[in-house]
């Protein structure tokens, strides 16, 4: 006669939790944001905790295994780790930095990308209609894990061992993590990037209308036409949704560009600021400053020594 094991809820959301945690570590190894054969699939490890990273996050699931991690968008703030979710459903400038690692138990996550088509189909096919809501919600929300969806996420990166089954598997689990975040009681905000004419799909049009021309000089009659709105319309729903107005977007996006050339190229200051679409360098050095912390080249001094300490 055998002893049986009998695992609480909570026991056995920690096992698939550490299970997780364990394939991410396997097939990322060290720091940084790594493809996986499932194209939408991304796995994150990060020891770093001393250095804030901006760049612009894509509608996406985001879900930790190991660690904690605080975001800002705009002058909001939301921490999470492993008891919660987090999903972006337009794609924001966003501030993140890990405050739970260490180089013996890194920060662990994954980044599903979001498909608004595919979210379409699981809505058409179950009949999981947003409800009406008065105002635009956030482009960024936090829900707290459910088992299923963290069991369906374990599935599909456990995937990864096995690569000949992903061509058949793993469409069919993403559409099982999709419709467990839409059924869940956030879904409605998600439901929203598939509907053609929703607030969320026009706001969508115009930051990548800013994305596209970060670097000119914008006006907000000329992106009003493109979400078909008024001025005021605009402005309202694009600070509903992204937190910061249209001009305060391109200015996050101006930035974060600065910093990925000054880091990457043998650039100066000035010359970066002229390049993201500056008049003044003196200006550019004052903004860099209030949103990175340090002047242009104190901050990529910085940047380059944390980088060199986690190679």
């Amino acid at each position: 006669m055998t002893d049986s094991i009998t695992l609480t809820p909570q026991k056995y959301t920690n096992t698939k939790q550490h299970e997780l945690a364990r394939l991410i570590k396997s097939f990322s190894g060290i720091d940084g944001d790594h493809e996986t054969q499932i194209s939408s699939l991304h796995l994150i490890c990060d020891s770093n905790i001393a250095v804030p990273i901006c760049h612009i996050q894509k509608p996406s699931l985001c879900i930790v295994a190991q660690g904690e991690k605080i975001v800002m968008l705009g002058p909001e703030s939301y921490r999470y780790g492993i008891s919660d979710y987090l999903a972006v459903s337009v794609g924001v400038p966003i501030t993140g930095k890990v405050t739970q690692a260490s180089r013996e138990f890194p920060y662990l996550a994954i980044r599903l990308d979001l498909d608004p088509n595919l979210i379409f189909d699981i809505m058409k096919e179950t009949d999981l209609l947003p409800k009406k809501i008065k105002r635009s919600s956030r482009s960024l929300f936090l829900g707290k894990m459910p088992f299923k969806l963290l069991d369906a996420v374990v599935r599909l990166v456990q995937l990864l061992e096995n690569p000949k089954d992903i061509p058949v598997l793993a469409p069919l689990i993403i559409r099982e993590i999709l419709y467990r975040i839409l059924c869940h009681e956030q879904g409605d905000a998600l439901k929203l990037i598939a509907m053609a004419d929703s607030n969320f799909c026009r706001i969508a049009e115009v930051t990548e209308y800013i994305r596209k021309n970060y670097d000119k000089n914008l006006r907000i009659d000329d992106m009003a036409v493109i979400a078909n709105m008024s001025s005021a319309s605009l402005h309202r729903h694009f600070k509903d949704i992204t937190a910061m107005s249209p001009l305060q977007y391109q200015k996050q996006i101006r930035l974060q560009e600065a910093r990925s050339l000054l880091l990457s190229e043998s650039f100066e200051a000035a010359t970066v600021a002229f390049r993201v679409g500056y008049d003044s360098p003196s200006q550019f050095s004052r903004e860099y400053l209030r949103m990175f912390g340090l002047p242009p080249i104190s901050d990529i001094k910085r940047l380059r020594l944390a980088l060199s300490q986690n190679t």
